[in-house]
């Protein structure tokens, strides 16, 4: 939804694939995993047009199972390599991390909501460091939820 308008917000998907990224420690590359990355530009959307948006790139991702790595703990590794091979300005995008809802019991009668995170880093010579973790609020969850596909 738009902030405030009501209207659904348009967006252009600008990429939805699996997403490897090389780990550290030369030819062992520890650390390398995969993820999905959903990454939207919001700037696109016909209805902002005069809008400046500080943050129009919207960039989501969430685990694979065949990863070696979760998203939570090579989060700066993921945004460092998002920015870099897509020509991202780090401070012109939003790193969200999405988990979808799980089901559990013997019956799976209880749910752990799904739930979104951005993430904040400091940025040093193009390098996200420093990750600090906090729940996505609304508008911007709004904004977000409305993007297709998360799962």
């Amino acid at each position: 939804m738009g902030v405030g308008s009501g209207r659904k917000r348009v967006s252009v998907k600008i990429y939805d694939d699996i997403f490897s990224w090389e780990g550290w420690g030369g030819v062992l590359k520890l650390a390398s995993g995969r993820c999905r990355l959903r990454m939207f530009d919001l700037s696109k959307d016909e209805k902002a047009k005069g809008l400046t948006l500080l943050k129009p790139i919207i960039v989501l991702v969430s685990d694979v199972p065949e990863s070696p790595m979760s998203i939570r703990s090579c989060a700066g590794h993921i945004a460092t390599q998002v920015a870099r091979q897509f020509q991202i300005h780090p401070h012109r995008m939003v790193y969200v991390e999405y988990y979808p809802a799980v089901r559990y019991g013997t019956q799976g009668e209880r749910v752990i909501p799904e739930r979104f995170e951005t993430v904040e880093f400091f940025w040093v010579e193009d390098k996200a460091i420093r990750p600090v973790w906090r729940p996505l609020g609304p508008p911007l969850l709004d904004i977000v939820k409305a993007l297709p596909e998360k799962e």
